[in-house]
């Protein structure tokens, strides 16, 4: 079976993947976390950062943009925060696309360290500016949202674990 979008084909073995990918950021994020009561926001740090940038770098923006957005924004549904749910939809989901799109340009397909630790920065970028923007909206103020960037950067420097674990996956998705 093959879904025609445009001028790619999403086939059966797309969507098998991407559910797959979606089920793994959700798992990272709603189990493999730890809550920082040190941070003003109360803030968490997950593993599903982890999931994404994997997810992205050895599968591709769109597969990395799904996976970031539904996996992250099930997690924000099924543990009381659904305010929230739309915007990490947003937020993760262009991370997601933003890292694929960088570590799979110039036919580097997720193989270069350089390109993948950028595709990291600039969607942690957006993230930080995404995530502020969103506390902003939903609480109102636009000074406490500044005690959620460290967090976020926090977020952002555990996701770099991601470049081994895609280093070694890589060499074995060409198998698939």
């Amino acid at each position: 079976m093959e879904l025609s979008k445009g001028k790619s084909k999403f086939t059966t073995k797309d969507m098998v993947e991407t559910a797959l990918l979606t089920a793994l950021v959700f798992v990272a994020t709603a189990f493999i976390n730890i809550r920082l009561p040190i941070l003003a926001s109360g803030g968490l740090v997950h593993l599903g950062t982890v999931m994404l940038f994997v997810s992205a770098i050895v599968f591709g923006k769109e597969k990395g943009a799904i996976a970031g957005a539904v996996g992250m924004a099930i997690f924000d549904l099924s543990s009381g925060w659904a305010l929230w749910a739309p915007f990490t939809f947003v937020v993760r989901g262009i991370m997601g696309y933003m890292v694929g799109a960088i570590t799979w340009s110039k036919n580097k397909e997720g193989n270069n360290l350089m390109y993948n630790i950028f595709a990291i920065i600039v969607s942690g970028g957006w993230m930080i500016v995404g995530y502020y923007i969103t506390e902003g909206i939903l609480y109102g103020n636009w000074i406490s949202p500044v005690a959620s960037i460290p967090g976020n950067v926090t977020q952002i420097v555990i996701g770099l674990v991601a470049l081994p674990i895609a280093k070694v996956l890589k060499k074995y998705t060409r198998y698939i």
